[in-house]
């Protein structure tokens, strides 16, 4: 059994699609970020800079496994799926690019556009800007492939995927970027995705294009 302790964020719903994904039985363990529930020491013993998502594989000895590029990793290893070995280089550089760049930058884009619009117009225009070139640099990179890694689906995906699904909070209009488009599309409609996305079982449904 694994548990995933976690907030509904992107991050959070990346292990939850990964999860789904796998098939594997998991149960959720809600960390209330707005309460400042992540900065408790219980959680900090397993999570040392205080972020979600965390999961513990009560299977293999309670290991518990913190970053959300290191779950995936550690999920598409024991499972043998998503992470095919022959592929590996390629999927670790656009997963690190997800981890470095999209949730990173995009996240900062959320913070001065959504969540707090009006208090810096320098923060907005330069995550916008921002937001806007990682938009056009995946736009080019499915114009070549048809995943971010290759051909086939992985973990590069799954970790980049819940990100684009807040596209309407980035009004960089992904309806603009037909490559983009068809890849979020493509992996929307897997029914993995659709449970995963709705992990916390609050009624979510994916945004359309």
């Amino acid at each position: 059994m694994i548990e995933l302790l976690t907030a509904d964020t992107p991050n959070g719903k990346k292990i939850g699609i990964m999860l789904e994904e796998i098939g594997w039985d998991y149960k959720v363990t809600k960390v209330n970020i707005f309460k400042e529930e992540q900065f408790k020491p219980e959680f900090r013993k397993i999570s040392p800079f205080s972020k979600i998502p965390v999961i513990i594989d009560h299977d293999n000895g309670n290991e518990a496994i913190f970053e959300s590029g290191a779950i995936l990793m550690y999920l598409g290893e024991k499972s043998k799926k998503f992470y095919d070995q022959k592929n590996r280089l390629k999927i670790n550089q656009w997963l690190m690019i997800q981890m470095a760049i999209v949730g990173p930058f995009i996240g900062q884009h959320h913070q001065f556009h959504h969540y707090n619009p009006g208090k810096s117009k320098f923060g907005e225009e330069r995550y916008f800007k921002i937001t806007k070139t990682i938009y056009k640099d995946l736009d080019e990179r499915l114009r070549q492939s048809k995943f971010l890694a290759g051909d086939d689906y992985t973990i590069a995906d799954i970790a980049t995927w819940p990100w684009i699904a807040r596209h309407e909070w980035h009004d960089v209009g992904l309806k603009n970027f037909k490559n983009l488009s068809r890849w979020y599309l493509e992996i929307a409609e897997r029914p993995a995705v659709i449970k995963g996305f709705d992990f916390m079982n609050r009624g979510e449904v994916i945004p359309g294009p």
